[in-house]
């Protein structure tokens, strides 16, 4: 192989290969925004919800604690009035309140309390008890780094399954619920 003919195959790897590195970035970077695999392990599944007592918001008389998450399946939504989200998956909230499938808590975040009850009277109120989290310890006790956040408790207070961001039917009928009923049918309820 003449130097002439080395230097040419040295000049067209050198072309080569930047675009086939390119190629391989963009198609690692396409998989991972479309593989469908939008779960975040938490590390608190399996482990007791986190002690706390949070005060009602203004306007309601009771307040939320890890002892009002004993006892029976529950679901608790973190929320807050200025969380465009939260305002997708009321309408859903509602309805899963309606059917009295399953007992809904509310931790409200990081809230002005009139701020707070103005969103429960515009959109309706599913919760059964709604905790106060005014500067977002128990948010963070919760692992919670985005609105909305919701959580399947077992009767034992566990968390059970979370779910990141609004849920839509689709999530709460193949992931939420099935979860939920689940756990009821393991406790007797």
């Amino acid at each position: 192989m003449s130097a002439v003919e080395a230097n040419r195959r040295k000049g067209r790897l050198v072309t080569v290969l930047p675009v086939a590195i390119f190629a391989l970035i963009g198609a690692g970077f396409y998989w991972g925004l479309f593989n469908g695999n939008d779960t975040l392990p938490s590390p608190l599944i399996g482990k007791a919800v986190p002690e706390f007592d949070l005060p009602p918001i203004e306007g309601r008389t009771d307040g939320l604690s890890t002892a009002d998450l004993k006892g029976q399946v529950s679901i608790v939504n973190v929320w807050a009035s200025w969380c465009v989200p939260c305002r997708v998956e009321m309408p859903l909230l509602n309805e899963l309140a309606a059917r009295d499938e399953v007992a809904i808590f509310g931790i409200n975040y990081k809230d002005r309390p009139e701020e707070a009850l103005g969103f429960l009277t515009e959109l309706g109120d599913p919760y059964t008890r709604i905790g106060a989290d005014r500067n977002g310890r128990v948010s963070i006790d919760w692992g919670v780094y985005g609105l909305p956040e919701t959580f399947v408790i077992d009767a034992e207070g566990r968390i059970a399954y979370k779910h990141i961001g609004p849920f839509n039917r689709n999530s709460l009928e193949e992931n939420i619920l099935p979860v939920v009923r689940r756990l009821q049918e393991g406790a007797g309820s």
